[in-house]
């Protein structure tokens, strides 16, 4: 770390919790963020300017003028444009110290899962329950933490996954199995760009613990009332009938005796 990077990150640098060493962590990882709309765009945002060394973005959507409000990153101009590509191009030039790369097709569907296959952390925000779910069973075989998060209206939700860190946690799936329905998106309730940064904000948060190994927050879903201010916690327990992380549960537990 030079004498630049040291000024740069002063400020995190002081945290016990990050130091040099931390700091020299960050800048060695790689996030996969999937989704660059409102959460996505703003927790690449994020992690680029506290040093995560490497972003992969991932996005098919274009940018539209109904975005503007709450994805900041965007502007009159981008409308039109990949969201992955004018987020790359505006990051890379802002944050010169982070390898950034894009892909404008559908996660899954028209590339190869194996894209995250390298990541050291996943950061889901789609705005729907098909994509969540293949990017949970992905990570779960691949045995990546995961950190999804949505929001609509004036409420949010965060949910963290690590099978490796804590098998008994479940996944995604066990939390909204395949007959769940989806009832409230921002796209049919609205939203306020405020909660959008609340939630953005905490993924970056949480992703940046997980990198540094603090904080004790896999299995847990975190809700937030944006009317009232108010946080909800509960534990995320496995589901024994859960076809995703069931099978993988048991590999992990004979893998540590």
């Amino acid at each position: 770390m030079n004498d630049s990077d040291f000024m740069r990150y002063s400020r995190q640098i002081l945290l016990d919790e990050v130091g040099m060493e931390g700091q020299k962590t960050l800048s060695a990882s790689h996030a996969v963020i999937i989704g660059v709309g409102g959460l996505g765009s703003q927790v690449s945002h994020q992690l680029a300017a506290a040093g995560v060394g490497e972003l992969t973005l991932i996005d098919h959507d274009r940018v539209e003028l109904s975005n503007l409000p709450r994805q900041l990153l965007f502007n009159d101009c981008d409308i039109g444009e990949y969201k992955s590509l004018v987020a790359r191009d505006k990051l890379a030039m802002a944050y010169r110290h982070c390898a950034i790369s894009s892909v404008t097709t559908r996660f899954g569907q028209d590339n190869p899962c194996n894209v995250i296959e390298a990541a050291d952390v996943v950061i889901d925000c789609t705005d729907n329950f098909n994509s969540r779910r293949l990017i949970n069973r992905q990570c779960v075989d691949m045995q990546i933490p995961l950190i999804t998060a949505s929001v609509a209206h004036f409420q949010g939700q965060l949910l963290v996954t690590d099978l490796s860190a804590a098998p008994d946690s479940g996944c995604y799936q066990c939390l909204f199995p395949v007959e769940s329905v989806e009832s409230q998106t921002c796209r049919n309730v609205g939203v306020v760009g405020p909660m959008v940064s609340v939630m953005a904000s905490m993924q970056a948060l949480v992703a940046i613990n997980c990198l540094l190994d603090i904080g004790q927050f896999t299995g847990k879903l975190l809700r937030f009332d944006g009317i009232n201010l108010k946080w909800r916690e509960a534990s995320l327990t496995r589901s024994p009938q859960c076809p995703v992380c069931f099978s993988k549960y048991k590999e992990v537990c004979n893998e540590h005796g």
